[in-house]
């Protein structure tokens, strides 16, 4: 006899103005979170009156984005012990690296800066691919296996500002200063996150090097989640003008470097 909640049961009826799909999703969810056991395919189905084949898809579809995930033996689901956490160790960093490089490469020779591609893997923002500027002129930290701290760089910025757990997590700490320029109070840093999101993109001036700027844009996947940034580094006059905004040209570049690498990477397109 199933023992699901009736709110759970009633919810994949279908509601005028709402999305079906979410409602089923949710509904499954609901399922998972009362089975104290991995469920099969087959129960849930027969739970919530849906064909297997519907349920195959919207369970596929919560084990891509992590809120649920399959047994070993593969038999049956169950809620992932942090449904709602980041995704980021779902990508597989080879494949981010090569569907970015060719953007990432016309990047460097458009603006002709040094560019990046950056991952976050758990706390740490991680640099997975560099391209050296025409003129040498850079941050030798923001290279190819090198950790960039989250708070004092654009790419980290685009990290934190769309991991906002993570983010209050370091405000409520103390963040290291590097320059004069480097934000060190947790609630600035929150001011200047949102302001991120709002934009869709970051700059920092002089806060990791005082001569050294960065631009940066996040990459998206299919859903729509932030899996890496793209961003350029050079001379702090080179990028930005005397009011510390970034050159709208460059700043363009990069985000038109970032939703192509986004696109590449299924953001954006039907399934």
């Amino acid at each position: 006899m199933s023992n699901v909640s009736p709110r759970c049961a009633s919810s994949v009826r279908r509601v005028p103005g709402l999305i079906q799909s979410v409602e089923r999703a949710t509904a499954v969810l609901h399922v998972l979170a009362t089975r104290p056991e991995p469920v099969g395919l087959a129960e849930i189905a027969s739970t919530l009156g849906l064909a297997k084949t519907t349920v195959h898809g919207l369970v596929r579809t919560l084990v891509a984005v992590g809120a649920v995930e399959q047994t070993s033996d593969t038999a049956g689901y169950r809620l992932a012990d942090d449904p709602f956490g980041a995704r980021k160790n779902q990508w597989d960093l080879n494949e981010v690296r090569a569907r970015a490089m060719n953007w990432t490469d016309a990047l460097a020779a458009r603006t002709a800066m040094a560019t990046q591609i950056s991952v976050l893997g758990g706390k740490q923002v991680r640099i997975v691919h560099d391209v050296l500027s025409a003129n040498g002129v850079g941050l030798p930290s923001l290279r190819t296996g090198q950790i960039v701290p989250a708070h004092a760089t654009a790419l980290g910025r685009i990290h934190l500002a769309f991991d906002v757990r993570l983010a209050r997590e370091l405000g409520a700490g103390r963040l290291e200063r590097f320059t004069h320029r480097t934000i060190t109070d947790g609630a600035e840093l929150a001011h200047e996150l949102a302001e991120v999101r709002d934009k869709g993109w970051a700059c920092g001036c002089g806060d990791f090097d005082p001569e050294v700027a960065t631009i940066a844009a996040p990459v998206r996947d299919q859903g729509g989640v932030v899996m890496a940034a793209v961003g350029i580094s050079g001379a702090v006059d080179e990028l930005c003008d005397s009011s510390g905004t970034p050159r709208s040209a460059l700043l363009d570049n990069v985000i038109g470097s970032a939703r192509s690498i986004s696109r590449a990477m299924g953001h954006g397109q039907l399934p």
